[in-house]
């Protein structure tokens, strides 16, 4: 899943849904149906990827890469250390976690991000779900 916000931020071309479908667990606001899509491509380190994402109104991250990614990568989860690890054209690939300190200073500096952009052009956020 893809958060509205970055769709918008980075203008992304959307695509719509060819099944459309309703979701609950997501948003605060109770309902919402799910009815775009957009291509991401995005890297972390040397890995790069391509994924078609579900666009819905999230605050908890900007790419949500659930099930279906995990599937088709054939990912291996370690519950322990948090790390995942799957091969990606031939090359192994290690994904580790934030820790809980740089998770809290990353979260620090969105709100901030937000409160700045929300100073600037409040009309913006009027279809987005913050808290």
């Amino acid at each position: 899943m893809a958060s509205t916000r970055v769709v918008d931020k980075l203008g992304l071309p959307i695509i719509s849904h060819t099944k459309p479908y309703k979701l609950q667990w997501l948003s605060e606001v109770g309902e919402i149906i799910v009815n775009k899509q957009v291509l991401i491509n995005f890297f972390i380190g040397k890995y790069k990827d391509e994924v078609l994402c579900n666009v819905v109104p999230m605050e908890a991250t900007h790419v949500l890469l659930g099930r279906p990614w995990q599937f088709d990568r054939n990912v291996f989860h370690d519950g322990f250390t948090h790390k995942i690890s799957f091969d990606f054209h031939g090359h192994k690939v290690i994904l580790k976690s934030l820790s809980p300190r740089e998770v809290h200073e990353d979260q620090i500096l969105m709100k901030k991000k937000r409160e700045n952009e929300k100073e600037k052009s409040p009309k913006a956020y009027t279809s987005h779900f913050y808290t």
